[in-house]
């Protein structure tokens, strides 16, 4: 198992067992698969149950899973003809969001979201997945470009947040993220929002105003990281659990709060374990809410977002 995570320890040591004795069993006469199926019962049932009872932190890092896939292998998966459109005709280009031009199950569509890379080259040209202002400046080209020409739109949602780095404010980074929410809340078009990974604050809702909002079940969805949160209330990131568990941000808290539309389910033991599995889920899931989104006018599509984020939040007295 690559990269695990450190509460699947138990399971690790497990998993390597299980290899050494495949390995002892292929290069000698001794017969062990009793002893191999037994640990691999042993496996499943601890995989079951450490996943079947995920703390808020533990979602965190499941979330964060540098195997975990990312932007590019949804892509790669589902969209065919995929043409990237790059720059915001203003500033410059920015790899931490990547969008264009691709059919979904024969359907034209404007598809982007942010990309985190999957090694240090990579993560570094998409600064892992954490946008500057020119970023969020082409997604509103790019959602225009959508409404224009009257195609759906497809956003996938893994980021930490905005760039924290000093230009990316000089540059007007507050401003960018409140008008790409000014520019999705205004299309006459279906947006369907599906959170990959992480979704942290500004940097994921500025591309997540959507008419219909999904989360996959081990992603997180937060108005701030867990480490952020406790760096402000408790002067240090060592409350970073205690924060976790207060921010209400796994999938089925968010599901309850009204804020996420649906949850698509994972192979136990997260997305990265089973990709092929998870591209086949979502698939299914964006297919069936496009179809369902295709049905409505486009005035209504328009009043239909706008509504659903004035209600987030409201309260009977």
């Amino acid at each position: 198992m690559h990269n695990p995570l450190d509460f699947e320890k138990p399971l690790t040591e497990l998993e390597s067992k299980i290899e050494e004795l495949r390995h002892l069993s292929s290069s000698t006469d001794v017969n062990i698969a009793e002893e191999i199926t037994r640990l691999q019962k042993k496996s499943s049932k601890l995989l079951h149950n450490l996943y079947s009872n995920l703390t808020p932190w533990q979602t965190v890092q499941v979330a964060r899973h540098p195997d975990r896939p990312h932007f590019l292998d949804y892509i790669n998966a589902m969209i065919d003809d995929f043409t990237p459109l790059a720059g915001d005709r203003l500033f410059g280009e920015d790899a931490a969001i990547i969008g264009g031009l691709g059919r979904f199950k024969g359907q034209s569509v404007v598809i982007l979201g942010q990309e985190k890379g999957h090694d240090t080259e990579s993560r570094m040209k998409h600064g892992f997945g954490m946008p500057k202002p020119e970023g969020y400046r082409k997604a509103q080209r790019l959602m225009k470009l959508a409404d224009h020409y009257r195609l759906p739109l497809i956003t996938l949602v893994d980021t930490a947040g905005a760039s924290p780095v000093t230009e990316a404010e000089e540059r007007g980074q507050a401003e960018a993220i409140a008008r790409c929410i000014e520019v999705s809340l205004g299309l006459e078009v279906p947006v369907i929002s599906l959170v990959i990974g992480e979704g942290g604050s500004g940097g994921a809702i500025a591309i997540a105003t959507a008419n219909q909002v999904f989360m996959l079940q081990n992603s997180i969805y937060s108005v701030i990281s867990p480490e952020g949160c406790a760096s402000i209330l408790w002067r240090s990131r060592e409350n970073r659990e205690e924060a976790a568990a207060a921010l209400r941000l796994k999938a089925n808290d968010l599901l309850k709060l009204g804020v996420i539309d649906g949850i698509i389910p994972e192979p136990l033991g997260g997305a990265h374990r089973n990709p092929s599995e998870v591209f086949e889920s979502v698939s299914q899931a964006l297919e069936e809410s496009l179809q369902s989104l295709l049905r409505y006018p486009p005035a209504a599509l328009k009043k239909m977002r706008q509504e659903k984020y004035i209600t987030i939040g409201s309260v009977s007295l």
